[in-house]
């Protein structure tokens, strides 16, 4: 490939993206685009995600998170993502629904919840970020188990 001014821009371009894996390497991010002189470049690595041990919980929690699943797959899908209450994931992380291994979930279906109330955490970078409501109502439904990895714009609560 030649460019304007009749450089062979193939070496550069190929330089460019062997740069951008290396800093992938070093910084341990998952992606990066960026776009130079007209040329927009994504380098990307797949990434094998493990599941961390369950937390232990009493029956009582169980019998609640089983609910809250049920909940959860009648509202999944596409449809949830269109739902006015649905609150979508503002970043790729690892989402948990208390604040620590054993304590009580922020939520449960059937709470009530005020605007910028935290109904979640995700984890990202190491660092935990608390996810607030985006309007008050009663969380209808949780679409994520927690400690599960989740994708920018997923789906994960909706509060009617």
């Amino acid at each position: 490939m030649t460019a304007k001014d009749g450089k062979d821009t193939t070496i550069t371009e190929s330089k460019l993206i062997r740069e951008l894996a290396g800093l992938l390497d070093e910084t341990g991010l998952s992606e990066i685009e960026i776009e130079k002189s007209g040329l927009r470049v994504r380098v990307a690595r797949q990434i094998t995600m493990t599941a961390a041990a369950p937390v232990a919980m009493d029956a009582s929690r169980s019998a609640a998170s089983s609910a809250a699943a049920a909940a959860g797959a009648d509202a999944s899908g596409a449809d949830a993502a269109r739902h006015p209450g649905a609150l979508k994931s503002p970043m790729v992380g690892t989402a948990y629904r208390c604040p620590e291994p054993g304590a009580a979930p922020f939520v449960e279906v059937g709470s009530r919840v005020n605007q910028g109330d935290t109904v979640l955490i995700i984890e990202a970078m190491k660092t935990m970020n608390s996810i607030p409501a985006q309007k008050a109502g009663t969380v209808a439904a949780i679409l994520f188990e927690n400690g599960q990895p989740v994708e920018f714009g997923e789906p994960l609560i909706i509060i009617e």
